[in-house]
């Protein structure tokens, strides 16, 4: 498992590392997997798997890739503007804008890849970045079909179990830092899991915080690049942002929803679905958590997956 990937990659199956730029000039780091045997005088299928929220490519986009690779797809993987290997200063901000332009920028990328069918490409997003790729599709019609994993949106996730009060509470607190960063002429970043893996959960940990260290935090899905969380005044541009107005206009285009049946975030799954309109199929996987859907590959349905974009591309 070279440079720090949670998966070993395929024998059958070539992973080259590439750059490309979003539409801020932003340059971002990809990997981009396909069979090696590959006649490149053809053209493919592709897809785009984006990575948790926080997370890098070299986590469960790679153990998707893959897999997906191994059945005939090209697939990329990408880092989020500010994260992992992509440009973007300072480090670790969040911007839900430029998250969901950077699944567009990846579609920039593989529509101009001669081995590549243009008119067949599709998007994976997994947790938070199920978000934003159906965000991207709302507007972007190059995305031909999209899959959600264990699905969050983060623009409603920033504002659960706030009322009013405390709602006004946290803007006054987070607007407040702005001028802290200022002054410090860096913004304030707190990193939730540690440098070095855990070899177990603190036991005090409590649901779903315990949940996320079962994964970020043991050498199951650590990377140094994803330590959890963005700088602190990242969530105002989440508080004033909504992803998924717009998401009845994805049909006819389909989407998949994927989701465990003991995940935490089940319900961002179940009301996304609700609202859009058919194609669409929520699909329920069983004896599954939140993140087993990160990396169980005896948990991950691709079977399911493989079906969906076969027929939907």
């Amino acid at each position: 498992m070279g440079m720090n990937y949670i998966h070993d990659l395929d024998e059958n199956v070539s992973r080259k590392a590439i750059r490309y730029p979003n539409r801020y000039g932003m340059m971002i780091a990809g990997d981009l997997y396909t069979l090696k045997n590959i006649d490149k005088k053809k053209k493919y299928p592709a897809l785009i798997v984006g990575a948790p929220y926080g997370g890098v490519k070299e986590q469960g986009p790679c153990i998707y890739a893959n897999e997906l690779a191994k059945r005939g797809f090209i697939v990329l993987t990408f880092d989020q503007s500010f994260m992992g290997e992509s440009s973007g200063e300072p480090r670790n901000v969040s911007s839900p804008d430029i998250f969901t332009e950077n699944f567009s920028a990846g579609v920039d990328f593989l529509g101009t890849q001669d081995f590549i069918d243009r008119t067949k490409i599709g998007i994976i997003g997994i947790c938070g970045s199920g978000g934003f790729a159906l965000s991207a599709a709302q507007t972007d019609m190059r995305i031909k079909a999209v899959a959600t994993v264990s699905m969050y949106d983060m623009t409603k996730a920033v504002r659960l179990g706030l009322d009013k009060d405390s709602l006004n509470k946290t803007k006054e607190k987070l607007s407040l830092q702005r001028w802290i960063d200022f002054e410090n002429r860096s913004p304030e970043y707190i990193p939730t899991f540690p440098e070095h893996p855990l070899d177990a959960v603190p036991k005090d940990l409590k649901e779903p915080d315990a949940e996320w260290f079962r994964f970020y935090a043991l050498k199951r899905g650590h990377h140094p690049y994803a330590r959890g969380g963005f700088t602190t005044t990242s969530t105002l541009s989440m508080m004033n942002f909504k992803l998924l107005d717009y998401i009845k206009e994805i049909s006819p285009r389909p989407i998949l929803f994927v989701v465990g049946d003991r995940a935490h975030s089940k319900f961002f799954s179940e009301e996304a679905y609700n609202e859009a309109l058919q194609p669409k199929e929520l699909y329920v996987v069983k004896d599954a958590e939140h993140i087993d859907l990160y990396d169980r590959v005896d948990r991950i349905p691709f079977d399911k997956i493989e079906e969906f974009f076969n027929k939907s591309l």
